[in-house]
C-alpha cells in the first residue's frame, strides 16, 4: 500500500471509529432532524452532560458535527447530511445478515 492509500485509509478509519459507539450514531440520528443543544442531547441519550459533550467532541474531531455556542448553551448540527446515506447501507448489511441467518436456521 503506498502512503497516500494508507493515509487515505487511516482517515476513512478515523471517521468510522467516530461512528463507533451506539450513543455517538443515535445523536447523529438525531442531528439530522435538526439542531440540538448539549441539554437536548443529554436528555434524549440519557447520559450525563460530560459524556455526551465528549461524544460530541468526537464527532466533531471527525468532520461530522459542528457545534455554535451560544451564550451559555452549546447548539450542535450535522455537518455532513450525506453521512446517513451509510446509514442506510448499514441497515442493507443487517438485513442481508439476518436473511443469512434464517436460511440456515431452516436449511434441511
Amino acid at each position: 500500500m503506498d502512503t497516500k492509500t494508507r493515509a487515505r485509509s487511516a482517515a476513512r478509519a478515523h471517521i468510522f471509529k467516530a461512528l463507533g459507539h451506539p450513543a455517538r450514531l443515535y445523536m447523529v440520528e438525531e442531528l439530522a432532524k435538526g439542531e440540538r443543544c448539549v441539554c437536548e442531547l443529554t436528555e434524549l441519550v440519557g447520559m450525563d452532560t460530560s459524556t455526551v459533550s465528549r461524544h460530541l467532541t468526537v464527532l466533531k474531531g471527525a468532520g461530522i458535527v459542528k457545534d455554535e455556542k451560544r451564550g451559555l448553551q452549546v447548539f450542535y448540527t450535522l455537518r455532513i447530511p450525506c453521512v446517513l446515506s451509510l446509514f442506510g447501507c448499514i441497515e442493507t448489511v443487517l438485513e442481508t445478515n439476518a436473511k443469512d441467518q434464517m436460511a440456515l436456521l431452516h436449511e434441511e
